[in-house]
């Protein structure tokens, strides 16, 4: 390929670089630089062949257009301008810059010191100046093949669409679910098409779950600190390209071509649509891997710092910290809330996928005057045409103040629930937590979400999930053992909710593992019957263990991968038949707030209604929702207009059975969590029940009434 001696001007939309009319238009944002010049380098981006600089800026953006040229071609931006830190400016054009629109990108990064903006070591540190050339080692974009599909070959024709009263959510890593799934190939493990292979769909239908919500799987670089030691980031929350999706996960085959990469990950959504489940990906618009003023120049630091990024009002030398990880994005900057959408569209219109789970969400409703649910970038994002119908899901807090945010995102947003984890484990681990609590957290939260025009579904419910203890380890370790992460169990969170029933970690004992195991059958009941949006941890469902790590972040081994050889074969059953019922009973995926009836007797009128009762048969009164000393209880609930209750649920915690007093019989018994008692059973009114120890009960209506 011949390379033109001059650049045209280009169009300055879209941004990145796109092959088009014989040649490549290149579109380069930024408010402050001075000059962009394009570089471009051989095939295996080690020699640079040429510089060109970008014609510009237009309304801030620089563009070029290269003439008889294509697709597969290597390039880096540089930015020049000041260098003025104490104004948010870090300009060093001796650091090649990868394009933030990068789809493709090549290269293999290694931490040095000529990625920093500033000399290490230097009296003045980061307002010192590196003039080191970086080009050699920094990754570069690749510009892509057009993405000209059509229609009838649509990511997005075939995609299902579930209701959203019937969305059951499953938190998984790409990686962890297969990697020691010895019934597929040993290539396949571990991988895009692993989770898409037809073993994984087989699982993944008999629990019953209609969407997967996968751990980051946009391009990820690993922290410093993780590479002194030899390890890598494992879930992957620490995105540089948030265009391409990650080589880690393809197969070993793809791996090394980043267009194989992205045909691998297009054949898993597509694999998984035409089974029938959704596809959401945890994406990171909150913070990048160039951290604070301390970090390296990689991409959006050198292009435009000040814009791309939060600095401190009176010291723009420095960086806001609202995610933890030592930068925060400037989302309120209208260019940025563009880089995000324009990255959102893609991973929809082009790869397929199907919603977003946002990680440390407040940020991007963070303006001036912190945060703010009518803030541009939601009104921009909601507005948005592709991404009008994809499921949004928000984790609502993130490291700033005010940033603790349940209940208060716009719109269709789902929100993370964590309330509903630590009620659930509180109350079955007999840890403080009473049945009023419970009663209000199984109903999806109303406390929190029944405003606006919210339903109960904004709710996603969860006992365990990537950050924490998963469901095994909740039950059998009272303190975290992070010791592996090499951080000497200072990291994850202290006081997490759990219990070890009297032996820390394995044990052989029968009566403790039984316990362990009830409990476990109990959480996952209140979980996957509750009102709202349940979702399921990956593992949980087959007794997957991590030691008592609950900050498993850079185990990228044994620790995390799902050990298929132990599967609890029963939990598995367990967790089916519980989807099972709640597919089959409205009234447990109801997608409308709940009434009270107006007398125990009465019927429901224009909406479904519920009341309480305490094992004495009696409805719930004031002073028993606040006896401390009382934690059994039980719902009934009816259709509306339903003279008589469908649905019975029963919650007994204790550590002994309990007499219930049952009215409006007979029933049918349902499920039996802790698989005592034997459906379907016959349950006639008005005689007292026994109901096992730590165990939820479900009884409907007989066929006959």
């Amino acid at each position: 390929m011949q390379l033109p001696l001059k650049i045209e001007a280009g169009r300055h939309a879209p941004m990145g670089s796109l092959a088009r009319d014989g040649g490549v238009n290149f579109a380069v944002f930024s408010d402050n630089a001075q000059r962009i010049e394009l570089c471009l380098f051989d095939g295996a981006g080690q020699r640079e062949l040429r510089r060109y600089i970008l014609h510009g800026p237009h309304d801030g953006v620089f563009h070029g257009f290269l003439p008889g040229v294509g697709s597969g071609l290597v390039y880096g931006l540089r930015a020049h301008g000041p260098d003025a830190p104490e104004q948010g400016h870090r300009f060093n054009a001796s650091k090649l810059l990868l394009d933030p629109y990068a789809r493709e990108i090549v290269g293999h990064f290694g931490w040095r010191a000529e990625h920093h903006g500033y000399e290490l070591g230097h009296p003045d540190g980061p307002r010192s100046l590196d003039a080191r050339d970086n080009a050699t080692q920094a990754l570069k974009a690749r510009v892509a093949d057009p993405e000209d599909l059509p229609a009838e070959l649509s990511p997005r024709l075939n995609a299902p669409h579930h209701a959203a009263t019937d969305i059951v959510l499953y938190e998984v890593h790409v990686k962890g679910f297969s990697m020691q799934q010895t019934a597929m190939p040993a290539a396949l493990r571990g991988t895009y098409a692993g989770l898409a292979h037809p073993v994984s769909i087989a699982h993944l239908k008999a629990l019953g779950v209609t969407t997967l919500s996968l751990l980051p799987v946009q391009y990820v670089i690993d922290e410093p600190h993780l590479t002194e030691r030899g390890q890598h980031n494992y879930w992957g929350y620490n995105t540089l390209g948030f265009f391409a999706p990650s080589p880690r996960l393809a197969t070993a085959a793809n791996r090394g071509d980043p267009s194989a990469v992205v045909q691998e990950f297009r054949q898993m959504v597509q694999d998984l649509h035409e089974a029938g489940l959704e596809v959401v990906l945890d994406v990171v618009y909150n913070h990048t891997p160039e951290g604070n003023e301390f970090g390296p120049t990689l991409s959006f630091k050198g292009l435009d710092n000040a814009s791309y990024y939060r600095l401190v009002p009176d010291d723009k030398s420095r960086s806001e910290n609202l995610s933890g990880c030592g930068n925060t994005l400037n989302c309120v900057h209208p260019r940025v809330t563009q880089f995000v959408l324009d990255s959102l569209r893609y991973w929809v219109g082009e790869l397929g996928v199907d919603g977003f789970r946002f990680d440390l969400a407040p940020v991007l409703g963070r303006t001036d005057h912190g945060y703010d649910p009518k803030a541009a970038f939601f009104t921009a994002l909601r507005q948005d045409p592709i991404l009008a119908a994809v499921h949004l899901i928000a984790e609502p807090w993130d490291a700033g103040y005010d940033g603790y945010q349940v209940g208060r995102f716009p719109g269709r947003f789902l929100e993370w629930n964590d309330k509903f984890r630590d009620t659930v484990r509180g109350y079955w681990l007999k840890s403080g937590v009473g049945r009023g609590e419970l009663a209000r957290r199984f109903m999806a939260s109303s406390d929190l979400f029944h405003h606006g025009n919210r339903q109960p579904t904004a709710s996603v419910n969860f006992v365990s999930v990537h950050d924490g203890y998963v469901l095994a380890d909740v039950v059998s370790y009272s303190h975290k053992h992070n010791q592996a992460n090499g951080e000497d169990n200072h990291d994850g969170r202290d006081g997490e909710r759990s219990a070890n029933f009297g032996v820390e970690g394995l044990t052989t004992d029968a009566a403790i593992l039984a316990t362990r195991l009830r409990v476990r059958r109990a959480m996952l009941a209140t979980l996957l019957l509750s009102q709202g949006t349940p979702m399921l941890c990956a593992g949980d469902e087959i007794g997957n263990t991590q030691g008592g790590n609950n900050n498993a972040y850079c185990q990228d081994n044994a620790t995390t991968w799902l050990n298929w050889s132990t599967a609890e074969q029963d939990t598995l059953k367990f967790v089916g038949e519980l989807l099972a019922l709640r597919r089959a009973e409205p009234l447990l995926h109801h997608g409308r707030w709940f009434a009270p009836p107006a007398s125990i007797n009465a019927g429901c009128a224009g909406e479904a209604c519920l009341a309480w009762f305490n094992p004495g048969g009696h409805e719930m009164q004031h002073n028993d929702w606040h006896d401390a000393g009382s934690h059994a209880f039980s719902a009934q609930l009816r259709e509306a207009g339903a003279a008589r209750p469908g649905l019975l649920l029963i919650f007994n915690p204790e550590p002994q059975s309990l007499p219930f007093t049952i009215s409006h019989g007979p029933w049918e018994l349902a499920l039996d969590s802790s698989g005592e008692l034997s459906s379907p059973r016959l349950v006639p009114a008005a005689t007292p029940l026994i109901v096992p120890a730590r165990a939820l009960l479900v009884l409907r209506r007989t066929s006959s009434q």
